[in-house]
């Protein structure tokens, strides 16, 4: 048995605030570091350089030059935390910030100092020649003079203060995480409460009305979206009950338009329920949910008609309109599908406005289904082209795609009712094959031509014509 839809959204909800606890405690702690020890170093770096430069033409080396720059550094390391060293050029240990002052003579001697082997960095991380017991970040910087080195300064933290700030900060941002995965949680069950259970509600009514039970009606009697969709269901399943032998041509039609605009409805819903959709975005995409849900409920009338095909072109409702607003709204409501494919969908169109004269409810129904099957069979990343032409009175309106391609035997089948191609059954093991043959019934009716052109792992284009408008007095 298949787990709920809310189960997996839990399991993810869970697995998710995991995954981000796991980055957070091992990359995250790993960045934080590597930015404090690189902000770390590069301010040892320049305080020692400032050092350097400010005893380049001292003489540092005589006592009492010697005391006032000892009590100056060890001011400048208790502000940096940091360890301060002077070293002469032959390795002895002028000055050092945590030990007493000493003479030259009793100066101690690194003698693994060597400056030649310092990394090709400004800082280093380790023991800094075996001088200290445990690893520090050391910074280094010249005392010259004219062409001479008169020693070096050096400036040493313990780790352990990068460690110490690097908690500090880790701790913030779990707090802020913590506090942003609960409110998540709290959304995540207002809208599971809100949205879920009528999506449940109507999904089981599908499932209903799927095994052949049009008796069954979907308990969602709310004032919205929701209740808008379950009550156009129950029309549906009331006028299929009512079509008798009509019946089951019928629930063909409606599963193959109405696949597309539910998908549209689910993804947008789900994308709200997860929180993919921040707050802010939810009622414009509600507006497209509510779009589809009408758009449903005229297709549920309209596809009452199909029963008799052969007398579609004495139910037409022609009138004038403007084609390119139409592609506009028509490309807008699959917004949700390309993003899923990550497609991008570009209008070009010869003019702001192109007033056609046809049946503007079932032209959109062609678009529909044709910028359907681009999605369906594009490669993900790819661009559709829907455009618009006007020549010597006549309307062209054009759907590429790069996808799969036809091939070049089925062309003159694509038209035909149920027909599948063998190699879409794995990109539509759903569809029913009868897409293509109402597009090709509704331009039919409206005496107008549409045709394709596809080539193999390139894509398909599929052209059809539509009568311009005259210009009104």
């Amino acid at each position: 048995m298949k787990r709920p839809l809310y189960q997996k959204f839990m399991i993810l909800y869970a697995l998710l605030g995991i995954c981000a606890f796991v980055l957070i405690a091992t990359l995250g702690s790993r960045l934080i570091e590597q930015h404090l020890v690189e902000s770390s170093a590069n301010s040892l770096y320049k305080e020692s350089v400032a050092i350097a430069e400010s005893l380049s033409s001292s003489t540092y080396l005589e006592k009492s030059s010697l005391e006032g720059t000892y009590y100056n550094l060890l001011a400048v390391g208790t502000y940096q935390d940091a360890q301060i060293l002077i070293l002469s050029p032959d390795r002895k240990i002028l000055l050092d910030t945590e030990k007493p002052l000493v003479t030259e003579v009793e100066s101690e001697t690194m003698e693994n100092f060597n400056p030649a082997e310092w990394d090709s960095g400004y800082y280093s991380i380790g023991d800094f020649f075996g001088y200290f017991a445990s690893d520090r970040l050391s910074v280094i910087a010249p005392i010259t003079y004219g062409m001479n080195t008169k020693g070096y300064v050096t400036m040493h933290l313990p780790l352990s203060v990068v460690y110490e700030e690097r908690e500090d900060l880790l701790l913030s941002v779990y707090i802020i995480c913590g506090l942003n995965y609960l409110m998540l949680a709290l959304l995540l069950v207002f809208f599971s409460l809100k949205f879920y259970r009528p999506l449940s509600l109507i999904t089981e009514g599908a499932k209903e009305y799927a095994a052949g039970n049009l008796t069954h009606t979907i308990p969602v009697t709310t004032n919205d979206e929701m209740g808008y969709l379950a009550s156009t269901l129950n029309y549906m399943a009331g006028e299929l009950s009512k079509t008798g032998e009509s019946q089951k041509k019928f629930i063909a039609n409606v599963s193959h338009d109405f696949r597309s605009p539910l998908t549209s409805i689910k993804g947008y819903v789900e994308a709200i329920l997860d929180g993919t959709i921040a707050p802010e975005m939810h009622e414009k995409y509600l507006k497209i949910v509510l779009f589809e849900t009408e758009r449903l409920n005229k297709l549920t009338r309209s596809l009452l008609t199909l029963n008799d095909i052969s007398d579609i072109g004495k139910m037409l409702d022609i009138t004038d309109f403007d084609i390119n607003a139409v592609i506009k709204d028509t490309a807008a409501s699959f917004e949700g599908s390309c993003r899923k494919k990550q497609l991008s969908i570009q209008l070009i169109f010869s003019s702001k406005s192109l007033m056609v004269t046809a049946d503007m409810d079932k032209i959109q129904q062609v678009l529909y289904n044709l910028i359907d099957n681009a999605i369906k069979f594009s490669y993900d990343h790819s661009t559709i082209v829907v455009e618009t032409a006007e020549k010597h009175g006549t309307v062209f309106v054009s759907v590429k795609d790069s996808g799969i391609g036809i091939p070049s035997d089925s062309l003159k089948k694509v038209f035909d009712r149920f027909y599948k191609i063998d190699a879409s059954r794995g990109k539509d093991r759903k569809g029913t094959g009868l897409g293509l043959s109402i597009v090709k019934e509704i331009i039919n009716a409206h005496n107008q031509n549409i045709n394709v052109i596809s080539t193999e792992g390139v894509g398909s284009e599929f052209i059809f014509t539509l009568a311009k408008a005259e210009p009104k007095a």
